[in-house]
C-alpha cells in the first residue's frame, strides 16, 4: 500500500505519506523540515506499514496561524493513529520529533509500542536557547524562510556531507525553503516551550533505540548517550559521517540500525 493522505484534526488538515503493510512505524520529523526527511526509510522496512506525516505547519499540511505546541502536535499525531485504525505503533523522531515522542510518551504511553529517539534532548530549553528560538523567530519573520536555511544547514549537516554530497544538501534546502513562515515560527514556539522530559527517562518500560550523528554539534552525541544511559535497556548508537541529520546523511547505516532494532519489539 503506498498512497498519500489527508486526516483532518481540529483546526488542521495533517498530509500523511503511507507505505506497505503491517506493525505501524510512525516516522516524525524534525524541524524546519518535513516528511521527506525520511524518504530513504520509507523505501525500505518490508513487512512494517510506515506512516510519516507533515506535522501542522510543515510540509503540505494546514499552517494555521496560531496554536502551535507540543501536546498540540502529539494531539495531531493520535488524531492520525486513530484515522489509520492504529492502535499502537513503533514511534521514531529526529530533533523536535523527539520532543513531540515524550509528549506521546507523556500523554499516551499506551499508544506507544517502542521509541527511537534521533539526534534529540530530554531537556527543556536553557534561557539561552529561548532566546535564540526568538532571534530565529525574528529572522524568518524578516528574511524568510531562506534565511533560516542560510542559517542552519552549516548545523545541520556535518562537514563531509556537504563536500561530498551536495545532493543531500539541496535536499534540506528545498526542505527548509518550502516551509510556511507562520509554521517555522509556531514550532519555534513550540520548542521553546516545551516541558522538560528528563524524570520521564528512568520511567519508561518500552524498548528504546537513540541515534546520533557522531558529529552533531546541536543535540550532542555525548549528550544523547547520557539520555539513553538514564532509560533502562535503551541501545546507543552514533552514526559516522553525520551530523543532526544521520537519515539523510548516512541512510544505509542509519535505516540498519532501525531495522535491526524493529526486528526486536516485532
Amino acid at each position: 500500500m503506498n498512497r498519500t493522505m489527508r486526516v483532518q484534526v481540529e483546526d488542521a488538515e495533517i498530509s500523511v505519506e503511507e507505505r506497505g503493510e503491517g506493525p505501524a512505524l510512525l516516522l516524525v520529523h524534525g524541524f524546519p523540515l518535513d516528511h521527506d526527511l525520511w524518504r530513504h526509510q520509507l523505501k525500505t522496512f518490508p513487512g512494517w506499514r510506515r506512516i510519516a506525516p507533515d506535522l501542522r505547519g510543515a510540509g503540505t499540511s494546514s499552517v494555521p496561524d496560531e496554536g502551535y505546541s507540543m501536546a498540540r502536535y502529539a494531539d495531531d499525531l493520535i488524531a492520525v493513529l486513530d484515522a489509520m485504525d492504529v492502535a499502537a505503533a513503533v514511534v521514531c523522531g529526529l530533533s523536535m520529533g523527539g520532543y513531540v515522542i515524550f509528549e506521546l510518551l507523556r500523554r499516551y504511553r499506551g499508544r506507544v509500542r517502542a521509541a527511537i529517539l534521533c539526534d534529540t534532548k530530554a531537556e527543556a530549553d536553557t534561557e539561552e536557547g529561548k532566546r535564540g528560538r526568538e532571534d530565529m523567530m525574528t529572522l524568518a519573520r524578516v528574511s524568510g524562510a531562506s534565511a533560516v536555511a542560510d542559517k542552519m544547514i552549516p548545523a545541520l549537516l556535518a562537514p563531509d556531507t556537504r563536500a561530498e554530497h551536495p545532493e543531500v544538501e539541496a535536499q534540506v534546502r528545498e526542505m527548509i525553503e518550502r516551509a510556511p513562515v507562520n509554521g517555522i515560527v509556531g514550532a519555534l514556539k513550540a520548542m521553546r516551550d516545551r516541558e522538560d522530559s528528563t524524570s520521564m527517562l528512568a520511567e519508561l518500560r518500552v524498548p528504546v533505540l537513540v541515534v546520533t550523528g557522531a558529529s552533531d554539534g546541536i543535540s550532542t552525541p555525548e549528550g544523547n548517550a547520557a539520555m539513553a544511559g538514564k532509560i533502562k535497556g535503551a541501545r546507543f548508537a552514533a552514526v559516522s559521517g553525520a551530523a543532526h541529520l544521520p537519515p539523510l546523511e548516512q541512510p544505509f547505516v542509519t535505516t540498519r540500525l532501525i531495522a535491526d532494532f524493529l526486528k526486536s519489539v516485532l
